[in-house]
C-alpha cells in the first residue's frame, strides 16, 4: 500500500508541472543593400551588410549561407563568403565572369527554421591591372576630382549636381554626398568637368557648351566654389558662390580678336560641343602660386579644327573674381601640341609640375587613343608625353587626382574614369542608365610613370 501511494504520488506531481520544450521564432534577415556590384578580379570590392535574428535563439547560434545562385557563371554559391558570428554578418561575393545573377542568401535557426532574402549582384569584366583597380560605386560619370587627403577624393559627376566623398583605397558608395541642386538654383545638371583646390576652397566648371543635342542650357554655363574643413574621412563641405558669365566672356573675348577660335559659332543654336569645332570646356587648374589665374582647357575646338590639330588652353586671369559673378578678363591663349587630342584635365603640384590628360575631342571613349603629358608651366614650352594610357577596358579617362613629384623614380598617379556611356554588364545597358545606383560605377585606377 505504501508503494502504491508512493507511485500517485510521484504521477501526480509529474501531471502537475510538466517540461516544456523550447519555443523559437521564425528567423529574420535583412540586407543593408538588396543590389550589389563587383568586378572580375577585382580586389576590396563592396559588400553587404546582413542583419539577421531569432526570437528565443542567440543570434550566434544563426548560420547565413548562399542557397542558390540563378547564374554560377557569374558568381556560385562557393563565390559567396559570409563572415562574423553575432547579429551582423558581412557578405562579399568574387565575381567569375561579367553579367547578373540573383544570389539567394538563407539565414537557418534554431528549430530548423529558416528565412531567405534575395542579393541582386552585377559584375563588370576585369580590367588591366584589376586588382589594383578600384570602383565608385552610387554614380557613373565621374567627371572632376580632387585629393582631400588620406586617400580621400572629392568627386563629380557631369549628370547631376552632386559632389561626392570616396575612400580611394576601396571600392564601394560615397561615404558622404552633398547635392547642390538647391545652392547652385539649377534646374538641370551644371554638367560638371573641371576642378580644382586652391587653399580651402574647390573651383568648379560646368562644361560651358550646348548640349549633346545642341542646345544652349542656362546651367552649363557656371563657374562656382565649394568651401572644404577638415580632411579626408572628416572632410565637410559648403557652397561658395557662383558666377554665370565665363561662356559669353569667352566668346566675346575671341569675336573682339579676330574671331580665332570660332567660339560663336561653336557655342550658336545646333552646334554639337563634341566636335572639332565645337565648344566644350573639361580642365581646369590654377597657375602655379596664383589665387587669381586658372588655366581652361578645351576639349573642343581643336586648333586649327582639323586632324592634328593642337589643343586650346585660355588663361582667365581673373577666375576668383569670375567665381563670384564678375566678368572675366584673358591671359594670352596657349595651343599645346598634343598629337592632335584635347584637353581632359589638368592637375599641377606645389612643385609647378603640370600633368595634362589628353584624350580626343569626339564623343566615342576610347575608340581614340589617350594619353598623359607633363608641362613645366612655361607657355612657350610644349608640353612632353610621358605614358600611353590602354584603351581597351571600358570607361573614358576623365580624371587626375593628384600629381606627384615626377622627378622621383616609380611616382604614381590616380586617373578615373567616366563610364556613363559604357555597357558594364554585356546587356546593352549604359552605366548612367542602370537602374539602381549600386551598379553605376566609375573606375579609379593607378600608372606608374617614367
Amino acid at each position: 500500500m505504501a508503494l502504491a501511494a508512493a507511485t500517485v504520488l510521484l504521477s501526480s506531481a509529474a501531471t502537475a508541472a510538466p517540461v516544456h520544450a523550447a519555443s523559437y521564432g521564425t528567423p529574420t534577415i535583412k540586407l543593408s543593400t538588396s543590389y550589389l556590384s563587383g568586378a572580375v578580379g577585382a580586389t576590396a570590392d563592396p559588400t553587404v551588410i546582413v542583419t539577421v535574428a531569432q526570437s528565443g535563439a542567440d543570434a550566434s547560434a544563426l548560420t547565413v549561407a548562399v542557397s542558390k545562385t540563378s547564374k554560377s557563371s557569374v558568381a556560385a554559391a562557393t563565390d559567396v563568403t559570409v563572415t562574423g558570428t553575432a547579429g551582423t554578418r558581412t557578405v562579399a561575393v568574387t565575381a567569375q565572369g561579367q553579367g547578373y545573377t540573383d544570389l539567394t542568401l538563407k539565414v537557418t535557426g534554431l528549430g530548423g527554421k529558416t528565412a531567405t532574402t534575395t542579393l541582386h549582384y552585377a559584375a563588370s569584366p576585369a580590367v588591366q591591372d584589376s586588382a589594383d583597380a578600384r570602383y565608385l560605386t552610387g554614380a557613373s560619370d565621374a567627371s572632376a576630382a580632387v585629393s582631400v587627403g588620406g586617400g580621400y577624393l572629392l568627386v563629380a559627376n557631369d549628370e547631376d549636381n552632386t559632389l561626392r566623398l570616396y575612400d580611394g583605397s576601396v571600392s564601394g558608395a560615397p561615404v558622404k554626398t552633398w547635392d547642390l541642386d538647391d545652392a547652385l538654383d539649377a534646374d538641370k545638371e551644371v554638367d560638371i568637368e573641371g576642378g580644382t583646390l586652391v587653399g580651402d576652397t574647390v573651383y568648379w566648371t560646368g562644361s560651358l557648351g550646348n548640349n549633346k543635342d545642341g542646345e544652349y542650357k542656362a546651367d552649363r554655363n557656371t563657374v562656382f566654389t565649394t568651401k572644404l574643413t577638415g580632411s579626408g574621412a572628416s572632410t565637410a563641405l559648403t557652397f561658395g558662390t557662383a558666377g554665370h558669365t565665363l561662356r559669353d566672356d569667352l566668346v566675346e573675348w575671341d569675336e573682339d580678336n579676330g574671331d580665332r577660335f570660332g567660339f560663336a559659332d561653336g557655342t550658336a543654336d545646333g552646334s554639337i560641343p563634341k566636335a572639332i569645332d565645337g565648344f566644350n570646356v573639361e580642365g581646369l587648374e590654377f597657375a602655379t602660386g596664383s589665387t587669381t589665374t586658372a588655366y581652361v582647357g578645351f576639349r573642343a575646338p581643336l586648333v586649327p579644327p582639323q586632324s592634328g590639330g593642337k589643343a586650346l588652353v585660355v588663361p582667365v586671369t581673373n577666375m576668383n573674381q569670375v567665381a563670384t559673378g564678375a566678368h572675366a578678363t584673358f591671359g594670352t591663349p596657349i595651343q599645346w601640341d598634343l598629337g592632335g587630342l584635347s584637353v581632359r584635365d589638368i592637375r599641377s603640384n606645389s612643385l609647378g609640375q603640370v600633368l595634362i590628360l589628353a584624350g580626343s575631342w569626339a564623343a566615342d571613349d576610347n575608340a581614340d587613343p589617350y594619353a598623359l603629358y607633363s608641362w613645366d608651366g612655361v607657355a612657350a614650352d610644349q608640353p612632353v608625353k610621358v605614358l600611353d594610357l590602354p584603351t581597351t577596358d571600358a570607361g573614358a579617362w576623365e580624371s587626375i587626382v593628384s600629381v606627384p613629384d615626377l622627378t622621383q623614380s616609380g611616382a604614381r598617379v590616380q586617373l578615373i574614369t567616366d563610364d556613363g556611356a559604357a555597357d558594364l554588364y554585356g546587356d546593352g545597358t549604359e552605366a548612367k542608365d542602370l537602374a539602381y545606383p549600386e551598379w553605376q560605377k566609375s573606375r579609379s585606377a593607378w600608372f606608374t610613370l617614367g
